[in-house]
């Protein structure tokens, strides 16, 4: 049964009160205000959906105005919605199809920040008419809606998998989270539970500890991978004997040029990886598990980026791949999928669109497509592949205006050293394109991959109010190879310290940007970044906005008042090789610790850091802001008590973000005095 663009709307609105009308791009008239900050920071309205192994029904998380959020379910044969899980004192988390019938899920707090979370997820299974609502994991919250049967409680440290299982019966695989003191984590064990009866049996696993898992194209556990020391073994179930045996191992920190991470195994049985296989760059390969080698040639190679990614597959053959390079893209080897791409994109010239692969157990027309560009936040949509028509879902957020939003680019400059940096650059609305205040962003990690091209809160609501926005992948960012990530070591404040100013220098020798009006900007590395880049360079930076920043690298080794939830053996392996060993290195680690030369730092700076953050512990404010205001008057500083590493609570990011803003004005925008 195929569906009119009304009708599905229809089906939508009554559960999810998102439906937006014929399928357009966003066209809004434009207004002379400015966009209101709660647009960028408040919760997305809508956060995608799953369709059900057997393709009719349509299960998403949303919320309303003053409500929780809760699951809907969208029964595409009769265009009817209904909410199947909802709850007083908790909000719908992760979710999942069991099969084509039965929905797990977990649940959050979404009123509380991190200090102030009291209770594990949880987790619970629910029909897709809403009926037999079960407890499998403890929590300690009760059901608004439906009754909920008494079965056998799992403990608290029950997860779902990231991954999906075979999705043909009332069974699917969690996770049980063994921890350690200090919010770090021991060992991972499996569990295969009965979604109906609660029942959960441990899977056989090896003898050494494992933090993770991967199924294979049935669904079964195939893959599991753990550390010891400094050394990540990744283990492989032989399906005939019923036993573990290692597969391959590899150094866990600093340069691996062995590693290898487990993708997917393919429908023909195939284990896909991504590695480097002496090349710069990771691509992905076929595994022969019987002789632990990898094939000579890759399947997929993005020349230029590690691959980044996703397998997708049918019952029966490989579809695709879902990949990061400088924006997100699919690239098809099905003709049928191909063909499908196509005609998305005709339908949506203006968008980036993700076709996800129809569902494994069924013959329905019907795919989710994710639309997004730079200057439009994602889109879901609904495509029937026999009438070729497009549905609107849901939009995360809508209201949006792409006119009041900045357009962005990707582009590479070269380091004072010769090494090529990639960035994105987003201009602000409004055609100029010269003279430019400028924002220069800089990531967390920050062995990470930054920002790819798209639509971004924290880039458009600063672009919004009229600044360029510069976001550097400096050296050891992930996702530009091998070399890129290696010429980090021991660089921080250094080298990758360069590699930001130099992208300012770069746009100012392009005229983009006026050299007078220049703030640099971060979180976590970022924030250790924006302090060490008005120490080095104090003539370039007018300002800086630091949040959960590193102040002090010897501190992130921990103290007996300071610890994080930083793994031991990244502390005994990876930090004295990659950032600097607290002896050897010592004299370099004063010149680079930004509390050691605070008094260096003239120019305002806003600091804000969270109260509950384990990751960099308040104390990295607290000693920084105590050292820096002895010397400079123009220091604002303030702590959301009960935030962790990251200000969850919209309020309170609307409140940081509108501090934000006025440090910005007063010191390079129009309030400036220059």
């Amino acid at each position: 049964m195929s569906f009119t663009r009304a009708s599905l709307c229809h089906a939508v609105l009554l559960a999810l009160s998102l439906c937006a009308g014929p399928v357009a791009q966003a066209q809004a008239q434009a207004s002379p205000a400015l966009p209101p900050i709660e647009q960028f920071f408040s919760r997305p309205a809508f956060n995608g959906g799953l369709l059900s192994p057997n393709g009719r029904y349509l299960a998403a998380r949303s919320s309303a105005k003053g409500q929780r959020d809760f699951l809907v379910v969208v029964d595409l044969q009769t265009n009817q919605g209904k909410v199947v899980a909802s709850y007083n004192d908790a909000d719908i988390g992760a979710f999942q199809w069991v099969n084509g019938e039965r929905l797990i899920f977990d649940v959050n707090d979404r009123t509380v920040a991190q200090g102030d979370v009291e209770y594990a997820p949880g987790l619970f299974a629910v029909n897709a008419d809403g009926s037999q609502l079960v407890q499998l994991a403890d929590r300690g919250v009760r059901s608004q809606t439906g009754t909920m049967t008494g079965r056998r409680i799992l403990p608290w440290h029950t997860y779902l998998m990231p991954a999906r299982g075979a999705q043909d019966s009332e069974f699917v695989y969690v996770r049980n989270v063994v921890w350690k003191t200090g919010y770090k984590r021991s060992r991972v064990s499996l569990l295969r539970l009965n979604t109906l009866t609660g029942q959960a049996q441990e899977v056989s696993r090896p003898k050494q500890d494992v933090s993770g898992w991967l199924l294979d194209h049935k669904g079964e556990p195939r893959i599991a991978f753990g550390q010891d020391e400094d050394v990540t073994n990744i283990f492989y179930l032989d399906p005939a004997s019923k036993e573990w045996r290692k597969l391959t191992s590899f150094k866990s920190y600093g340069d691996n040029p062995d590693d290898i991470t487990p993708l997917a195994f393919g429908p023909d049985g195939k284990l896909y990886v991504a590695a480097r296989n002496g090349k710069d760059t990771s691509a992905v390969y076929t595994f022969d598990i019987a002789s632990g080698k990898l094939a000579s040639e890759p399947v997929l190679n993005a020349a230029g980026y590690d691959f980044d990614g996703d397998i997708l597959t049918s019952r029966d053959k490989v579809l695709g791949m879902h990949f990061t390079t400088d924006a997100e893209s699919v690239e098809w080897i099905d003709p049928e999928m191909k063909a499908v791409q196509d005609s998305v994109d005709k339908l949506l010239p203006a968008t980036v669109n993700l076709v996800s692969p129809p569902p494994q157990h069924t013959t329905t027309p019907w795919v989710l497509v994710r639309a997004y560009s730079d200057a439009i936040p994602s889109t879901y949509f609904l495509y029937n592949r026999e009438t070729k028509l497009l549905n609107k879902v849901g939009e995360t957020f809508p209201g949006v205006d792409p006119k009041q939003m900045g357009r962005q680019q990707a582009l590479r400059y070269k380091a004072r050293d010769g090494l090529e940096i990639p960035a994105l650059l987003t201009l602000p609305p409004g055609g100029k394109k010269s003279g430019l205040p400028l924002v220069v962003l800089v990531h967390g990690g920050p062995w990470v991959r930054g920002s790819s091209w798209g639509w971004s809160p924290h880039t458009q609501f600063l672009a919004s109010r009229g600044y360029a926005v510069l976001e550097p992948e400096f050296r050891g960012s992930l996702g530009y190879g091998s070399a890129h990530y290696k010429a980090s070591f021991k660089q921080w404040g250094l080298a990758m310290q360069n590699d930001v100013a130099d992208g300012v220098r770069w746009a100012v020798d392009k005229g983009l940007v006026d050299p007078k009006r220049v703030c640099i900007a971060g979180a976590s590395y970022g924030g250790y970044a924006t302090l060490m880049g008005l120490i080095n360079d104090p003539d370039m930076y007018k300002c800086g906005v630091d949040w959960v920043g590193v102040t002090d690298i010897n501190l992130m080794y921990g103290s007996a008042n300071h610890t994080s939830d930083m793994p031991d053996e990244w502390k005994r392996y990876g930090m004295p090789e990659m950032i600097g060993d607290q002896v050897k290195d010592a004299a370099q680690l004063k010149a680079t610790s930004p509390i050691e030369q605070a008094a260096r730092i003239k120019q305002p700076l806003l600091l804000a850091y969270g109260g509950a953050d384990v990751r960099v512990p308040i104390d990295h404010g607290t000693k920084f802001y105590s050292a820096v205001k002895r010397t400079n008057p123009n220091v604002e500083w303030v702590e959301y008590p009960d935030e962790g590493h990251g200000f969850y609570l919209p309020k309170n990011s609307i409140d940081f973000w509108s501090r934000v803003e006025k440090f910005l004005d007063k010191n390079i925008g129009k309030g400036a005095a220059l």
